[in-house]
């Protein structure tokens, strides 16, 4: 069927003069423009080559039958509804018809009111399918479109927290995490709940342009600015005028870009490359990154300056392998998404494959995810997903536990000095263990005595003994 139902294209197959003449005075009355054969083959060809909102099949007629022509237009998908007309009143040819797709049957002779509600009924079925075929098709684009930052864990309803309240209040947002934790989908989210959510919502992201077209990507250019420009082009601030500006892997753009980019958050004003006509602007910036930008300040290859005007609120997202708990929650909903994308039933995961997803670190995070279940979709035939059909990295999909990390190192170690004769190998090796484990915790209770020697286990002189016997110097502990 069409998207768009016009509802005026019906076929009559019959080679019966009298009947035929009867229902073409019948549906062009209604105002079909309707299609005649008294031959079955040709009626198998008109039906499978043109869109027919009904077709009137007699189920004896030459050259082929109706069952045989209902049978290939199931085949060949289409979309008409078929009304089988017989003067046969078979129980078995009514239930062949119904198995086939027939959307109703009538016996010979009918009488003309039952044909004029079977027709009307068949094109209100025909109208509401075509609307189906429509909303569908807008689900499936929307859905493509848009993605939903979900999850239930505590990291993720911190980050909801912030979102809401802050997504009202223009300011700025500097969104960190890692690639693939949805740091595109989330600043979505804020612009949709945002007072600019009826405006436009443009993202640019810094690492996928080359750093030499980047000024021209964001600020557009004038006509002959350089070779190649043969007219005009807005910039990204121009798009997004009156909403949101995503500038995404916003830590790889050049020191010079930031200089200009700074100039136009403060003044909310640019020229475009080869103009002379100033632009005004009103956006709010949403920018990400994936990197250490504080780091990347120390090594002064991101302006401060630019950092704070960027930095009204600061979100963080977590990776995927430290909100495990969410996994159940974003599978069932990614599995949805699929099946109104790529049509079928919805699949299912096994207890053994969803275990597997749980205990795998998903070092691409969200995205990983998403292909992992997409790709696992595509190539599995069945409905229930197993471990096999996700194909997971055997080396990835087990999470280390810290008897295994140790071993793991120390394994070199005792291989390198052997285990003969006396060597204190206990007396050795346990403090390079203490010693980290110590400072952690003290730095995670800001240098408080009391409170990591409750979080170690022990008492405070015995605490105390150890970071004198240790060498651990209070003073250089991290606040």
């Amino acid at each position: 069927m069409p998207s768009t139902f016009s509802g005026k294209n019906a076929l009559i197959a019959d080679d019966d003069e009298s009947i035929v003449w009867v229902l073409n005075e019948l549906l062009t009355g209604k105002g079909f423009e309707v299609t005649k054969t008294p031959d079955g083959a040709a009626a198998c060809e008109l039906i499978k080559s043109n869109i027919f909102t009904i077709a009137l099949l007699d189920i004896n007629m030459p050259g082929k039958d109706g069952l045989d022509i209902l049978k290939e237009a199931g085949k060949a998908g289409c979309g008409a509804a078929v009304i089988i007309m017989t003067a046969e009143s078979t129980l078995q040819n009514a239930i062949e018809a119904i198995k086939l797709g027939a959307f109703d049957y009538v016996t010979k002779p009918f009488d003309l009111t039952e044909i004029e509600v079977c027709v009307d009924r068949a094109v209100e079925n025909a109208r509401l399918r075509a609307q189906v075929t429509e909303l569908s098709g807008r689900i499936k684009e929307k859905l493509k479109e848009e993605s939903v930052f979900i999850g239930k864990s505590k990291a993720v309803q911190t980050v909801f927290r912030t979102i809401g309240k802050v997504a009202e209040r223009d300011v700025e947002v500097l969104i960190l995490g890692e690639s693939g934790t949805g740091k595109e989908v989330l600043a979505k989210t804020i612009h949709a709940n945002s007072l600019r959510s009826k405006g436009p919502f443009v993202a640019v992201n810094s690492a996928a342009v080359p750093r030499e077209l980047m000024e021209s990507e964001l600020f557009g250019f004038e006509r002959g600015a350089f070779t190649g420009a043969t007219e005009g082009k807005p910039g990204k601030f121009e798009l997004a005028d009156g909403g949101t500006l995503f500038l995404d892997e916003v830590g790889d753009m050049t020191t010079e870009l930031q200089s200009k980019l700074l100039r136009v958050i403060q003044e909310r004003e640019f020229y475009r490359l080869g103009g002379k006509n100033r632009i005004k602007v009103d956006v709010r910036i949403i920018s990400a990154t994936n990197q250490d930008i504080d780091r990347l300040v120390a090594d002064q290859r991101f302006r401060e300056d630019l950092l704070y005007r960027l930095n009204g609120i600061t979100v963080t997202l977590p990776p995927l392998r430290d909100r495990k708990g969410d996994i159940p929650l974003l599978t069932d909903y990614l599995l949805y998404k699929f099946q109104i994308e790529l049509g079928g039933e919805r699949r299912k995961l096994s207890n053994k494959a969803l275990e597997a997803m749980e205990h795998y670190r998903w070092p691409g995070n969200v995205r990983e995810l998403e292909n992992c279940l997409r790709r696992a979709i595509l190539l599995s035939p069945g409905i229930v997903l197993t471990t096999e059909d996700l194909n997971l990295p055997a080396n990835k999909n087990k999470t280390e536990s810290i008897e295994e990390v140790i071993s793991a190192r120390l394994t070199p170690f005792i291989e390198k000095t052997g285990v003969k004769g006396k060597q204190e190998l206990y007396d050795l090796i346990i403090p390079f263990m203490e010693r980290p484990l110590i400072r952690l915790v003290l730095e995670k209770t800001r240098g408080n005595q009391v409170q990591a020697a409750d979080a170690l286990g022990i008492n405070r002189n015995t605490l105390r003994k150890k970071i004198k016997k240790l060498k651990i110097k209070i003073g250089e502990i991290k606040g």
